[in-house]
């Protein structure tokens, strides 16, 4: 079996490569990645010497180069992670997201067309179906929710699913997608929360939170939404999507007070800032379908997976160095 993974030196990406080499020995693995500010070859340190590896620099949206990766690797899985992923950037710069989470699935999909790859998976988010009210907690995100993106970050996303589906039905090519809660874990870039709070609050810098720090988020350790992952690829129906959630609903200031009690750290370093723009307030996954159809259980607790993380970064302060010196 060969897997073409996209943006694989990012954060859940590099998490995926780790899970899948590890547990089927066999397989090859052929990552791509630009190496935008948010990918790390570094990353990948512990698997550069394996034989089943090969690391490729290259971008999706370049056609002739995908072409050339796709005619000569000739995959048989694409799992494309490779996307433009923080919202604040989208905000304000909208236009690569645009190019990459589109454009770039549209030339990954051409060349899955192209050279008859066996299936092609498409990660996705939750965000693709906007929010849901803060005091409805029995509301949930099903895959027949209605899509509905709150930021171009989202609705670029949300593109992208609705394009994956379009060569299913237009082109019959096998796809499918999951859409996942929000993730934690290793190699998790310093720029969004978990990571963000656990080394200011290190530092003993001022921690920002958005506006009254209320919003809820469903939290999943990356190494569950991995083993979901490969249970869709493997046991997936053609032309499906699935909803990957990890039960954890938080605040996001309940997930920075955890992160100052597991450092020893006092709550006067919180500090509430302006508001993020077309703020989202809730998200809740429902998993029943990945649960009922193909045996999907998260193994790892927020309690635990929250403080396996920020012991991570404690012990890893050469890889979030290297990675603060490129944004």
């Amino acid at each position: 079996m060969k897997i073409v993974v996209t943006g694989g030196a990012g954060f859940i990406g590099s998490n995926f490569i780790y899970y899948m080499m590890d547990k089927y020995k066999d397989y090859q693995i052929i990552c791509i990645d630009k190496l935008t500010y948010a990918g790390n070859i570094s990353t990948l340190s512990g698997v550069m010497e394996n034989e089943n590896f090969k690391f490729i620099n290259a971008d999706i949206c370049d056609v002739e180069k995908m072409d050339s990766i796709f005619k000569e690797e000739k995959p048989d899985i694409v799992v494309n992670f490779a996307a433009e992923s923080h919202v604040d950037r989208s905000i304000s710069n909208p236009n690569v997201f645009l190019e990459t989470n589109i454009m770039g699935t549209s030339v990954l999909l051409e060349c899955c067309r192209k050279y008859n790859v066996g299936r092609y998976h498409q990660i996705s988010t939750d965000e693709v179906y906007g929010d849901l009210p803060l005091d409805r907690a029995d509301l949930s995100f099903s895959e027949d929710s209605p899509l509905k993106p709150s930021s171009p970050y989202s609705a670029s996303k949300t593109s992208a699913d609705l394009l994956v589906l379009a060569y299913f039905r237009t082109y019959g090519l096998p796809v499918t997608i999951s859409r996942c809660s929000n993730n934690y874990g290793p190699y998790h870039f310093p720029e969004k929360l978990i990571p963000l709070i656990t080394l200011k609050a290190l530092n003993d810098e001022k921690l920002p939170i958005y506006g009254d720090g209320k919003n809820v988020r469903d939290w999943i350790y990356v190494k569950d939404h991995c083993r979901a992952i490969d249970l869709i690829l493997h046991k997936g129906k053609i032309g499906e999507v699935y909803n990957v959630g990890g039960n954890s609903e938080k605040s996001n200031l309940e997930v920075v007070k955890t992160i100052l009690n597991i450092l020893g750290k006092g709550e006067d370093l919180i500090e509430f800032v302006p508001d993020r723009l077309g703020h989202d307030r809730r998200y809740a996954i429902n998993n029943h379908k990945i649960e009922t159809e193909l045996g999907f259980k998260k193994e790892v607790t927020f309690e635990q997976g929250i403080e396996q993380t920020v012991n991570w970064y404690l012990n890893n302060e050469q890889w979030w160095k290297m990675c603060l010196c490129k944004e």
